[in-house]
């Protein structure tokens, strides 16, 4: 992963809680959406917890499978291509990245950041901590998939080894197929990661189920 990419943070939305945060979630959306896409989730998850949650909107890109129209994304995907679009990836990456460093600055422990993401977001919060030099809370991966297992086992960071990753999918999820985030659960498993699995009878979306599950697993991570 590039290291002289000091990207300017993106446009973004913050959610604060009522009390001083200790915690942060950083939470990345699917193609096409934006930050406020999971912006209603935080009060179904009813949690009483000390937590900044932020919401990033993806940069415009033109995107391949879309006939090369012109939307949010973090990456241009390019189908039936395992490590397709690793380079705006590793710059996507580069921009969570940022989002972590100033979390560490504003007196955010790097234990108690923990990166979420849906469908490209959750590619963009796996690439990014698994390779990230601090030890980080976790990673929820939702309806998503690890990009690159050949890069990610040469290029993660022996701090986060072990790390609870939450994966959850539908199991008739027609964008991205069971099987290819299964594969990913057992590619990171091989690798050593603390990795729960959830599955849905649902497509590319997230039901009410797994938000209960979710908010269980911010409990225990924070």
């Amino acid at each position: 992963m590039p290291t002289d990419i000091e990207p300017e943070l993106l446009e973004h939305i913050e959610l604060e809680p009522e009390v001083p945060a200790t915690a942060t979630v950083i939470w990345l959306h699917g193609l096409g959406a934006d930050g406020h896409d999971f912006e209603p989730i935080v009060p179904e998850l009813g949690l009483d917890l000390p937590i900044r949650y932020i919401f990033p909107h993806a940069p415009i890109r033109q995107v391949s499978i879309n006939d090369g129209a012109e939307m949010r994304a973090w990456y241009d995907f390019v189908p039936h291509a395992e490590t397709g679009g690793s380079d705006d990836i590793d710059l996507s990456t580069a921009q969570i990245t940022a989002f972590i460093d100033r979390e560490i600055e504003r007196g955010i422990d790097s234990q108690r950041i923990l990166l979420a993401g849906f469908s490209q977001g959750g590619v963009i919060a796996l690439h990014t901590a698994l390779r990230f030099p601090k030890r980080l809370a976790g990673v929820l991966a939702l309806s998503t998939y690890l990009h690159d297992y050949t890069g990610t086992e040469a290029e993660r960071t022996d701090a986060n080894l072990a790390m609870p990753i939450m994966m959850a999918h539908g199991t008739t999820d027609p964008m991205i197929p069971i099987m290819r985030a299964a594969t990913s659960r057992e590619n990171l498993i091989r690798l050593g990661y603390d990795v729960r699995w959830f599955d849905y009878p649902m497509g590319h979306q997230v039901c009410m189920e797994e938000i209960e599950e979710i908010a269980r697993y911010f409990t225990e991570m924070f």
